[in-house]
C-alpha cells in the first residue's frame, strides 16, 4: 500500500485529522509529487510523520496550499513561492513586502498601458516620413540604433511577420523604409507592454490593409482586461494569505503547544 492509499478517505472538520498527499492534491488540484515538493521547498509549514515514516498532513497543510496556488494565480510562481516561504519561516513582514511589491509592479503596468495607449495612437495615425530615412532606407544596425534594441530584435520581429524589409539588391542586405520605422516603433511600443507577437501582427495587418486602428483598440482593451482579472486574482490571494496568516498558523501554534502544556500539568 502507497503513502497516498494508506488509511481512511479524510474529514476536513478537525484540525487533528491526518490527510494525505492525494487528499490535498485532489482538493488543490495538483499531483501528489507536486504537494510532497511544495513540503521540500517550504511552501508548507513541516509535516509530522508516523512511527512507520507516513506524513501526517492537517487542514493547515491544506490552507497553506491552496494559499499557495491562490497566490501563484494572482501574483505568479516566482512570488508565490517566496510569500509562503517567509510565512513559513516566520518572516511575516518580508511576505507582506513582497506582496506590496507585486501591486507596485502591476500599478506600473496599468500606468505603462495608458502612456503605450496614446503613444500607439498617435503613432498609428502617423503616415510614414520618407524625409527622416534615407532615400534607401535604413540598414538593420541603423534602426536597432534608433530604436535602442538588439539587431537579433528585428529578426524575430521579421520572423514573425510584423516587418518586411527591402533586400538590397547584389548584397541581400536589409534596408527599412519609412512604414518598416513606423511598424516596428508600433511592435517596439506594444513589446514593451507585455503584448504576444501574433496580437501585435493582427493590429499591423489591420492597418497596413484598411489603415484602421480598430484591431489596435481591441488590443490594448484585451490587455486591460488581463490587468483587471490580475489584480482580482491577486485582491482574492492576498484575502487568503490575510486568514492563514491571522488564523491557521495561530491554530498551528496553538497546537504545537498542547504536548508542553500537558507536561507542565
Amino acid at each position: 500500500m502507497t503513502e497516498e492509499q494508506e488509511g481512511p478517505g479524510p474529514s476536513y472538520g478537525g484540525e487533528d485529522r491526518a490527510l494525505r498527499p492525494v487528499d490535498l492534491a485532489r482538493a488543490a488540484g495538483v499531483s501528489a509529487q507536486q504537494v510532497r515538493n511544495y513540503e521540500t521547498s517550504g511552501i508548507l509549514p513541516p509535516v509530522p510523520r508516523t512511527a512507520s515514516g507516513y506524513r501526517r498532513f492537517s487542514p493547515t497543510h491544506l490552507a497553506a496550499l491552496l494559499t499557495y496556488r491562490s497566490l501563484n494565480e494572482g501574483y505568479g510562481p516566482g512570488t508565490a513561492r517566496a510569500v509562503m516561504q517567509a510565512v513559513q519561516g516566520g518572516d511575516v513582514p518580508l511576505a507582506l513586502a513582497l506582496i506590496d511589491e507585486g501591486h507596485a509592479a502591476l500599478h506600473e503596468q496599468r500606468l505603462s498601458l495608458d502612456a503605450a495607449s496614446r503613444a500607439l495612437e498617435a503613432l498609428a495615425r502617423q503616415q510614414p516620413d520618407g524625409r527622416a530615412v534615407p532615400r534607401l532606407g535604413l540598414r538593420i544596425g541603423e534602426l536597432a540604433d534608433r530604436l535602442g534594441v538588439r539587431t537579433s530584435a528585428l529578426r524575430v520581429w521579421e520572423s514573425a511577420g510584423l516587418l518586411s524589409p527591402q533586400r538590397e539588391p547584389g548584397t541581400s542586405y536589409r534596408r527599412f523604409g519609412p512604414a518598416d520605422v513606423r511598424d516596428a516603433r508600433l511592435v517596439l511600443t506594444l513589446r514593451q507592454s507585455h503584448y504576444p507577437l501574433p496580437r501585435i501582427r493582427t493590429v499591423l495587418d489591420g492597418l497596413r490593409e484598411s489603415g484602421s486602428t480598430e484591431a489596435l483598440r481591441t488590443a490594448v482593451a484585451q490587455r486591460r482586461t488581463e490587468l483587471t482579472r490580475r489584480a482580482t486574482a491577486m485582491l482574492e490571494a492576498s484575502g487568503r494569505l490575510h486568514r492563514y496568516v491571522t488564523e491557521e498558523r495561530f491554530r498551528q501554534g496553538a497546537a504545537s503547544q498542547e504536548p508542553t502544556r500537558a507536561r507542565a500539568l
